[in-house]
């Protein structure tokens, strides 16, 4: 997702009690007794504003919920709340020890609003920070009805909610994952750039990557290669396993993801993809059609499309780079990648305001509500229609895009919603996953035996987490 690098705001507040013992002596008039209860109602005088103030100082590792709330008060002009915003990027851990810090110290200065990432929310909603997430119904906002008639995404729910039960936080967008490939590559291929067709040539729905495979052979015999690196078959690998890395305080490798070591083997001994590691330059080059060899897709949700892989495609008009040769079908695996979570501070002094911004975003399905302009292209200049999180929004939305040969995506996204699972994540898995992912690539490169990977892998976990490892 996009990364904005904004400096550190943060401050710490030191409250000073007063406190009186006897009674002043009569020779100073009482001036001893006067002072002190000057003080006194300085101090209620002080308390009674801070509960009444008119700031929301709102924590977040990008802009975008900012610009939302920016928006909000520009559609809500009775809306008179200052925004007190502090952007710590994700880069190098930043903003979690941050965040953590002021959350645990509280004051005037502490978030009010707070957001996390997929990587580490459940950090936030289940595990060691979940303590400072108020409930949605605490902030009086009905959410097992919105979710209900909004049509969440369930992930996104379990993902959001804590160890009572309750839901603590929502997110905006919604990250089912589909593939994502090219037309002139699966017509030179199979003759079809039809989304269905080509679904059901990698296996749509099987829960099985056979036919994948069997497809990326084909594809070989004409010189492509179906992926550009194994980082993009890990998230559907990933977020469709049964269980998460922890269980029960232990490390758990689950028989899903044990078996990406043997499918990312698969991919660069048949030289099925370019072995390119997301993210980085010979990534983006497949996607303007500039690698070793010509790649059909990539693995991802919307937001892939949007702010990865149009401003990297070479070009912004059908006809430019590889814009407009793209399109959209079912996942062989259900799964989701990323996304952002909105929670409030259990301490919040602005309650109600709160509330009103984070119903606004991440429940809300009217014409006039975040996810409605952000489905729509109209939430700014810049006309980007995204997948959200409501799903009633997307089926009276238009996701038609030039980008993917003006196809609807919002056809494939809003049932790719529906097979993904939130309840395999722990609070580590950002961690974890770079352990994994190293170890894989080692194996791969025959750097290292499949048993010298595993073994490698749990003690990397167990040298540096407080994780059980047998």
């Amino acid at each position: 997702m996009k990364k904005m690098i904004a400096g550190l705001l943060c401050g710490c507040m030191i409250a000073a009690s007063l406190t009186g013992c006897g009674k002043a002596p009569a020779s100073d008039g009482g001036a001893t007794e006067k002072a002190a209860s000057e003080e006194t109602e300085k101090a209620a005088d002080k308390n009674e504003a801070s509960s009444d103030s008119k700031v929301i100082n709102v924590w977040s590792f990008t802009d975008e919920v900012p610009k939302m709330i920016e928006k909000y008060k520009e559609l809500h002009p009775d809306f008179d709340y200052e925004i007190k915003t502090t952007i710590i990027a994700t880069t190098d851990g930043a903003y979690q020890p941050a965040l953590d810090q002021a959350l645990a110290a509280g004051g005037s200065d502490a978030p009010d609003i707070y957001c996390a990432e997929a990587a580490f929310v459940l950090k936030y909603t289940q595990g060691d920070a979940s303590r400072y997430a108020a409930p949605y119904e605490d902030l009086g906002i009905d959410a097992d009805g919105k979710i209900k008639s909004s049509e969440i995404a369930q992930y996104a729910v379990d993902i959001g909610t804590n160890p009572d039960g309750k839901v603590v936080a929502l997110g905006y967008q919604a990250t089912g994952g589909a593939f994502i490939y090219r037309r002139s590559i699966a017509k030179d291929t199979w003759g079809t750039d039809d989304p269905k067709e080509i679904g059901a040539k990698l296996g749509a729905g099987t829960n099985d990557w056979t036919q994948f495979f069997n497809a990326a052979e084909e594809l070989k015999g004409k010189g492509y290669g179906i992926v550009s690196g194994d980082g993009d078959i890990w998230h559907a690998v990933e977020n469709s396993s049964d269980k998460g890395w922890i269980v029960d305080g232990k490390l758990n490798i689950d028989p899903k993801r044990e078996a990406f070591l043997d499918l990312s083997k698969q991919l660069k001994d048949n030289g099925y993809h370019n072995d390119t590691q997301d993210w980085q330059d010979a990534w983006f080059a497949d996607m303007k059609g500039e690698g070793a060899k010509p790649i059909l897709g990539f693995f991802g949700p919307a937001w892939l499309i949007n702010y990865t892989m149009a401003p990297n495609c070479g070009g912004t008009a059908v006809g430019e780079g590889t814009f407009g040769d793209w399109a959209v079908c079912d996942s062989p695996i259900g799964f989701f990648w990323g996304g952002t979570w909105v929670l409030a501070n259990k301490d919040t002094k602005v309650k109600d305001a709160v509330a009103d911004i984070i119903d606004w975003i991440t429940l809300d399905d009217a014409e006039d509500s975040l996810q409605y302009m952000w489905a729509n292209g109209t939430m700014n200049d810049a006309g980007t229609k995204d997948a959200v999180a409501s799903g009633a929004v997307m089926s009276k939305s238009d996701g038609s895009v030039d980008f993917l040969g003006g196809q609807n995506m919002f056809d494939v996204f809003v049932p790719a919603n529906k097979y993904a699972n939130g309840t395999n994540l722990t609070q580590y898995d950002e961690t974890i996953n770079n352990y994994w992912r190293g170890q894989v690539r080692e194996y791969t490169a025959g750097n290292k035996s499949r048993e010298q990977a595993l073994t490698d892998f749990k003690q990397q976990v167990a040298d540096n987490l407080d994780i059980i490892v047998e």
